[in-house]
């Protein structure tokens, strides 16, 4: 990143702009940027990117506890975009010491959080360590608890460093999940087929099962806990 930027200003500038417009902003303004990829919102970013830019840059978590129809879509999206998705994977030595010490399944008994750290954090944050910028697909509608004034732009302190000011755009805060869809709809977005099977927001297989009608969606997600505890770190600045 050549400036520092002045995140208030450019939150007011950018606060009811289109996706698009945010996007156009963050990839002029930041150099070394990438998209985090696992969902419908991060495909629509995707495909709005590349529509400005051909060789943007996309990284994904692989947790080891996707569904298999994850892993498909993930080779999908990257075959039909023709772009190269990084694939961050979790610490082997750090897995293995989890795994033995807790075994498979224990975020059932007492939640979510060391596996996800160990599984989704920490190699995040390895990533987010060598870039300036991140580009994530959060809505404030997915989980008004936690999510419900996320910006379109805001600096993150929680992966920032010592001499190091991590921006963070979050280009679809204003969207909800009609206009998604709609767009994934119109312009015919690759998406997973677990959608199709009730899933709306999809994360590892043991933690993640479909909604039934009306239900919101983050419902799916950790099921087992309470609606203020359903992020798994990626996003930990907005739980306060």
């Amino acid at each position: 990143m050549s400036t520092v930027l002045d995140i208030a200003s450019l939150e007011a500038e950018l606060a009811d702009k289109s996706p698009q417009a945010i996007l156009e902003k963050a990839l002029s303004l930041v150099d070394d940027i990438y998209i985090s990829f696992s969902g419908a919102e991060d495909v629509v970013l995707i495909d709005m990117a590349h529509k400005i830019k051909k060789d943007i840059k996309v990284f994904s978590l692989d947790t080891g506890r996707l569904h298999p129809e994850t892993y498909q879509y993930i080779d999908r999206v990257r075959k039909h975009y023709g772009i190269t998705i990084e694939v961050m994977s979790p610490d082997t030595a750090a897995l293995e010491k989890f795994t033995q010490e807790k075994g498979f399944y224990s975020f059932y008994e007492d939640g979510h959080k060391e596996c996800c750290n160990v599984r989704k954090v920490d190699p995040l944050r390895r990533k987010l360590a060598t870039i300036d910028g991140w580009i994530t697909g959060q809505r404030q509608d997915q989980n008004p608890s936690t999510r419900g004034k996320v910006p379109v732009v805001q600096a993150d302190p929680g992966f920032s460093g010592p001499g190091k000011n991590l921006v963070k755009f979050n280009p679809l805060s204003n969207w909800s999940s009609e206009e998604t869809w709609l767009y994934i709809r119109t312009w015919e977005v690759p998406y997973n087929p677990l959608h199709e099977r009730g899933f709306v927001s999809i994360g590892c297989e043991p933690c993640t099962r479909p909604v039934l009608p009306n239900q919101h969606e983050r419902e799916g997600r950790w099921w087992w806990e309470d609606a203020t505890k359903k992020e798994c770190g990626l996003h930990a600045m907005n739980q306060k």
